[in-house]
């Protein structure tokens, strides 16, 4: 059996095992960039004539199953090399040569990786880093989809001390950095940004800087990018339900009040287990309460506005509140695929609520938590309840909150609501 050998190189010499393989192969392959790079090796110059240049992985990896087709028998035949950047396996082409040619065939000798170098040369532990990809590979027509976007990182270094990003030319160190300067959570002042630039090469340079500063350089390929929060060094309280609206991203003010929130928590007596959807769900602050409270609970946040799907996504990235899936829709189309609630919370109902009640009454649910501003709404959700058997109760919550004006402490009440409560009794 033929076998791949994915090398990596850049960062130190070949170890005794990488020598002797590279020496034994029938061919070399390598991209442009690793082929400059290899050629600072002592062991080029003894199988320059082995390697074969091409500057594409799907142009590789075709290659590559020419070269297995070709083969007459099964019988073991020299080595197939490729030459890989750092460690194949951290954001490199390892998974993918394990996926397309299987397990066994491949085997993975890997350098340092680049991230690994970075935290060495700015000494600092990766060890409690988020590290990503930014790399969405050299050819825009076939940018690979990435897990995590530009837009991603301000919620990630909410939640993270450190983030450390592997760049391409797209999402380079200044594009990262113009979209710091504009976050609000965290402040950009609190941010502090190395760009390790071409690390392992002879001219390879380390820039810190604030994301202001930063934003305005231009920098060479390869680089790293290592961002440290140092507001979050200081923050060793991890609260399990408090969030506050000004940490909550939301829109046009558009998000259940702190005290209101607290309450509907509470008259949800939510289980540790089992599925809750948060109806009309704005920013999704209810959502994310419950998900950090009952981190086994299956909690689905349906909205229809675009804007607020959007927050929804960014509050669930910084809180690290996987248990979180916005569905973008409106009630009760938006449920018919959703699993069957345990409990479920309506902040909003776009004129629905009758309809929306009466598919909720299909399912085996516990308690029904519905907030209102109007008399309207106040009466339907009473009326919807009580004619599908559920038990109501009723609580307004009329909330002020001090302010100064004048020098003096004053009260300025916010819009009462009412809070009203649908419970029944399972069989």
């Amino acid at each position: 059996m033929t076998k791949i050998y994915a090398i990596g190189i850049g960062y130190k010499p070949l170890d005794k095992k990488a020598r002797e393989i590279i020496f034994n192969s029938e061919i070399i392959l390598a991209s442009k960039r690793l082929f400059e790079v290899f050629k600072r090796y002592e062991e080029f110059n003894k199988v320059k004539d082995k390697v074969k240049v091409i500057n594409n992985v799907d142009g590789t990896l075709s290659f590559i199953k020419g070269l297995l087709a070709s083969r007459i028998t099964h019988h073991a035949s020299r080595p197939i090399v490729l030459l890989a950047s750092g460690d194949p396996m951290f954001f490199g082409i390892g998974r993918r040569l394990a996926g397309e040619f299987g397990r066994d065939k491949v085997e993975i000798l890997p350098d340092l990786s680049s991230m690994q170098l970075a935290f060495s040369r700015i000494k600092e532990v990766w060890s409690d880093a988020f590290l990503m990809s930014l790399h969405g590979g050299p050819d825009p027509k076939k940018r690979r989809k990435l897990e995590y976007g530009i837009a991603d990182i301000p919620f990630l270094l909410a939640k993270h001390s450190k983030v450390a990003i592997l760049t391409d030319k797209e999402n380079n160190p200044s594009v990262i950095a113009k979209k710091l300067t504009s976050s609000f959570i965290p402040q950009p002042s609190s941010l502090k940004m190395f760009v390790c630039e071409k690390l392992g090469y002879p001219d390879e340079k380390i820039i810190k800087g604030t994301p202001g500063k930063i934003a305005k350089m231009k920098f060479r390929e390869p680089n790293v990018v290592v961002i440290i929060n140092m507001e979050s060094r200081t923050q060793n309280t991890e609260y399990r339900i408090g969030l506050k609206e000004d940490e909550i991203a939301h829109s046009r003010g558009l998000i259940t009040k702190d005290e209101i929130r607290a309450i509907a928590i509470h008259k949800l007596r939510l289980p540790q287990n089992g599925v809750l959807w948060d109806i009309g769900a704005g920013s999704g602050s209810i959502s994310i309460e419950a998900a950090r409270l009952c981190p086994s609970l299956k909690i689905f946040a349906i909205e229809k506005d675009g804007k607020q799907v959007s927050n929804i996504k960014k509050n669930k990235i910084r809180f690290n509140t996987a248990n979180v899936l916005a569905i973008k829709g409106e009630a009760p189309a938006a449920l018919k695929k959703l699993p069957a609630p345990d409990r479920v919370f309506i902040g909003g109902s776009g004129g629905r609520l009758g309809r929306i009640i009466n598919f909720i009454a299909k399912f085996p649910v516990g308690i029904i938590i519905i907030n209102a501003v109007t008399i309207k709404t106040l009466n339907e959700a009473v009326k919807g309840l009580e004619s599908k058997g559920f038990k109501t109760r009723v609580s307004e919550a009329a909330v002020s909150r001090s302010r100064i004006v004048g020098g003096k402490m004053h009260m300025s009440a916010l819009n009462p609501i009412f809070i009203i409560t649908g419970e029944k009794r399972l069989k």
